[in-house]
């Protein structure tokens, strides 16, 4: 069965048959979370979500084609940690910039990063490449769009591998998802050390954190409240909200005033 919303499972036969606006590039990961959770869980989450949102998309007449999913990202303050593969900013700025411009040169301009790993910033890319290439490039970093209900969803916060992140993996890949003899999951309770300072503790200061002296195991928040029904179900707001979104940008012509 063709998939013309789906490069990495389609055919060039089903691309010449259909004609595609949009572009969507999922950007993961490769790092360890917590001790339950795959290295992978950022890429392979970008990689699913990515399908169902051009998937709902496409069926809604937006004519929207996912592209395979970067699996790295940067990693610089997780380096202590094994196989955490570290791709710096700029590295992951110029990589994009190729594919971007490769996109531009067959005349697919609008482009949505899906961006599946918090340690990835683009909002500065972004704003260096405005009226770079002739691309119009979006930003979804797709776990910060349904701040509004997280906590309708969810009982704990969730910075790295908690329930949140938990709970989206056991509705995704659950079979991926490590448990111990118990059926429990084989996990600590993602306990954050404090900084020294309070100013950074209530997050009114920034600072590049690391994760071997953040963490014990990687993890940064409890999973263990995790369903994979609260998984679903903000899955359910994600797709909703970005497949809107892809139909209306697929729509919107690229006159001088776009996007406004």
């Amino acid at each position: 069965m063709p998939h013309p919303w789906n490069l990495e499972k389609t055919t060039y036969a089903t691309v010449k048959r259909n004609h595609y606006e949009v572009a969507v590039l999922p950007i993961g990961a490769t790092e360890p979370h917590n001790l339950h959770l795959p290295y992978g869980n950022d890429s392979l989450m970008g990689t699913c979500i990515g399908e169902r949102i051009c998937e709902a998309a496409w069926q809604r007449g937006a004519k929207v084609m996912l592209l395979p999913t970067i699996p790295y990202g940067t990693q610089t303050n997780q380096h202590e940690f094994p196989f955490s593969m570290n791709v710096n900013p700029s590295t992951m700025y110029r990589l994009v910039t190729d594919l971007v411009e490769s996109l531009c040169y067959q005349g697919i301009r609008k482009i949505v990063l899906l961006n599946s790993h918090g340690g990835n910033e683009f909002k500065g890319y972004l704003r260096e490449m405005f009226d770079k290439t002739g691309a119009k490039l979006f930003l979804c970093d797709w776990f910060r769009l349904f701040n509004d209900l997280y906590n309708d969803i969810f009982e704990e916060p969730d910075d790295h591998a908690g329930e949140m992140e938990t709970s989206i993996a056991l509705a995704l890949f659950p079979e991926l998802v490590a448990r111990d003899e118990d059926g429990q999951l084989l996990a600590d309770e993602g306990v954050k050390t404090p900084a020294r300072f309070e100013a950074v503790n209530r997050g009114w200061i920034g600072v590049t954190r690391a994760w071997h002296l953040l963490t014990t195991n990687t993890g940064a928040g409890n999973p263990h409240k995790a369903t994979a029904e609260k998984g679903e179900k903000v899955l359910s707001v994600i797709v909703d909200r970005v497949s809107q979104f892809l139909v209306e940008l697929s729509d919107s012509p690229l006159d001088e005033r776009f996007p406004f």
